[in-house]
């Protein structure tokens, strides 16, 4: 039975520092019933497998009552309430944004928000992305006003005269897809079941004429053992009109098991791409199909190439990185496309910043450079002349939004003290500069669109291989550094990955409330390439860990912050270094809140999702990728009787990128573990799952939550 007059208790405890404070709650009951598995000679065993089987009454059971029990605590602080009112304000504001540009048919689409309101619209502009001409194509919160269906993706005709949506339920990302008329707003009769999954995704390219479209599909029916449901996608070609089950299979048999496609046409129609990706490591193969529906592979996934986008000379542009590591861009005629990729012609060469990305319009190529963490972007003629740098702000997060009419583009530009917003640039014009849209407005928090008493400072920690670590602190002007700060961190380091400069809504509510905030861009990470990346993946994977407890020692050795008064958040494979920090390092910090994160590093590759990751994390089937994965498993470093940080655990039951079921594992673990220790909570959401699609209304309960257990951990007010 969970008594919540414990609560009082908790409380009492929350605000100490220093040794540990016995919390003296009395967690839900969790069985252990041990199984063992035998890897390369090595028996491993774990007690809560039986979580796993998430649909068991046994173990709903067992999620109401952790529910209900941090329910109770986090319901009980004092501060919560006043939290939630002040996010609502921060969040719920009305701010206006856009995003998602797709330029078809001579007009602009997006995807728009617009707060209260908890899902995103699609709307449609004119080339010039004019806010006067702007109209409503489908409005997810009036197709749902529970606020529960929410559009994963959506792509116009080339003509514009239709857009073809993704949608899904509960942030499931399981999507359906559906056509609607861009002047009426109306939808046709066609629909299409599982086009889009968290596993692969999924994505559509629209022929010459508009009549039909190539989509993604997943196995449908029997066509597939039940295991296999999400895995092996594959290319058909939909006719508008046409009964589905009649559909035409175009490509995809002979891909792997975990192949991940996104497809694209050239702006005349007569070219299809098909980008396959094998698994979430970064190998990517390419595939292009001609007026004559033959397929020919101009990339294998050793090649090295991504990001490859349709030019509109009749040539195709790529990131190559193979042999560059900091990026180079080639080009490859449509026409005579010969031995592929590899062999196209180097418009750009490599330099010194990392090349991230490429946009080509008529005449030129806008590419995004990245430096360790800021951005900017460079502007070349189609044949690689440089022709200057366009940027909005110094220290900045720069990237191309969409190329527009011409060579006119629209350009995001933020920083860690600068909102985000829209620039639109047209060379052109006479005396041409970058101009400031009202394409999104700026948070209500933001003070003339930035934080102005906020400062940045970019240390650098030494991890323990002695590679250097970039940290970015923001901290209220005039702050001491005397060890008295509470200080969030956080981090990722995974997938190459850049945590570029970025204007957050966590880190202006700590600084609001007198905390300072912290972001290491850590091996792993894309911040200065693939050898970046590649050094923490696969068997390197502690160097990520090592980049981050360096980082969480210089705050407290330079006197940011102090042990007791250091709190990290991550999610994802962020919660996997949340998890991997705290047992390799728990006396180092004194919160830790971890978002949908994976902990038992040796099941996640029989997972749906998790078998995307073995290129990036490897697998137990081979020795040398085994002893580096049990070496850092966070579920398997758990050990009993020691003082473990405070910790919230997050979780979405309809979570199709990380099994739910690994922050149950974690959290019965933890709590066995020290039960008379800092509280260990579990915040389960029904109606959420990876995060992405979650309504508003949902995001701002969680972050209620986790602020109020962070203020109350490190008493701030």
């Amino acid at each position: 039975m969970i008594r919540l007059n414990t609560v009082v208790t908790l409380l009492a405890a929350a605000v100490c520092s220093g040794s540990v404070c016995a919390a003296s709650l009395e967690y839900p009951a969790t069985p252990r019933k041990s199984v063992s598995d035998t890897y390369f000679g090595t028996v491993v065993s774990e007690d809560y497998r039986w979580l796993e089987q998430s649909d068991s009454p046994e173990v709903k059971a067992w999620i109401a009552a952790q529910n209900a029990l941090m329910r109770g605590v986090i319901d009980a602080l004092p501060q919560r309430a006043a939290i939630k009112k002040e996010l609502e304000g921060m969040l719920g504001g009305g701010r206006v944004t856009r995003r998602s540009f797709v330029f078809a048919g001579g007009k602009l689409f997006a995807l728009k928000r617009q707060p209260p309101k908890n899902q995103a619209m699609i709307v449609v502009l004119d080339g010039h992305a004019s806010l006067k001409s702007e109209r409503m194509v489908l409005d997810a919160n009036v197709l749902d006003p529970s606020g529960k269906t929410a559009i994963d993706w959506f792509e116009p005709s080339r003509d514009g005269k239709r857009v073809a949506v993704s949608l899904s339920k509960n942030g499931s990302e399981d999507g359906t897809l559906y056509i609607y008329d861009t002047a009426s707003g109306k939808s046709l009769p066609d629909v299409v079941q599982r086009v889009q999954y968290p596993t692969g995704g999924g994505s559509v390219a629209w022929n010459a004429d508009g009549s039909g479209l190539y989509y993604t599909r997943y196995p449908q029916g029997d066509e597939r053992p039940q295991e296999d449901a999400n895995f092996y996608m594959q290319v058909y070609f939909h006719r508008l009109g046409k009964p589905v089950m009649q559909d035409e299979y175009v490509l995809g048999k002979d891909f792997p098991r975990i192949a991940e496609i996104k497809l694209s046409s050239s702006e005349d129609g007569n070219y299809l791409l098909a980008d396959v990706a094998n698994g979430d490591g970064g190998e990517h193969a390419y595939f292009l199909r001609g007026n004559d529906a033959n397929w020919l592979r101009i990339a294998d996934y050793t090649d090295g190439f991504r990001n490859a986008k349709f030019g509109r000379d009749g040539r195709l542009y790529a990131l190559g990185l193979k042999d560059s590591p900091r990026g180079r861009i080639v080009a490859l005629k449509l026409d005579a496309p010969g031995a592929g990729l590899p062999a196209a012609a180097v418009v750009v060469s490599e330099s010194d910043a990392v090349i991230e990305s490429v946009v080509p319009t008529k005449s030129r190529l806008y590419v995004n450079y990245l430096a360790g963490g800021p951005s900017e972007l460079r502007v070349f003629a189609l044949d690689g002349r440089p022709m200057g740098t366009l940027g909005a702000e110094p220290v900045a997060n720069i990237n191309a939004g969409s190329r527009l009419a011409g060579d006119a583009i629209l350009f995001g530009s933020q920083s860690f003290i600068r909102a985000f917003a829209w620039y639109a640039y047209d060379p052109a014009q006479r005396n041409a500069k970058p101009v400031k849209t009202r394409l999104s407005d700026a948070p209500i928090y933001a003070v003339n669109g930035a934080m102005p008493d906020v400062e940045v400072l970019r240390e650098f920690a030494v991890s323990r291989d002695g590679t250097k670590v970039p940290v970015n602190i923001l901290f209220r002007k005039g702050s001491k550094r005397d060890g008295s700060q509470p200080v969030l961190l956080t981090g990722y380091g995974g997938y190459g990955i850049s945590l570029r400069p970025y204007f957050m809504r966590y880190a202006a509510f700590w600084l609001r409330h007198g905390g300072a905030f912290a972001i290491a861009n850590l091996r792993g990470g894309g911040e200065y390439g693939q050898e970046w990346h590649h050094a923490g993946n696969l068997t390197r994977k502690q160097n990520v860990f090592d980049d981050f407890i360096a980082s969480a020692q210089l705050l407290v050795e330079r006197g940011y912050s102090a042990r007791d008064r250091l709190a990290i958040l991550g999610g994802s494979n962020g919660g996997l270094l949340m998890g991997a920090a705290m047992v390799q390092r728990p006396e180092l910090f004194r919160a830790v809140v971890s978002q949908v994160g994976i902990y038992d590093m040796l099941r996640v590759e029989l997972t749906p999702n998790g078998a995307f990751n073995v290129t990036e994390f490897g697998t137990v089937k081979d020795e040398r990728q085994f002893k580096a994965l049990h070496a850092y498993s966070p579920l398997h470093h758990v050990r009993d009787g020691v003082a473990y940080p405070a910790l919230l655990l997050t979780t979405g039951e309809h979570d199709g990128r990380v099994e739910p079921w690994m922050s149950y594992k974690m959290t019965a673990r933890l709590q066995t573990a020290n039960p008379g220790g800092r509280p260990v909570l579990l915040r389960v959401a029904s109606d959420a799952g990876h995060g992405i699609g979650t309504s508003l209304a949902s995001v701002i309960d969680e972050d209620a939550d986790v602020f109020a257990f962070l203020f109350a951990q490190l008493g701030m007010q």
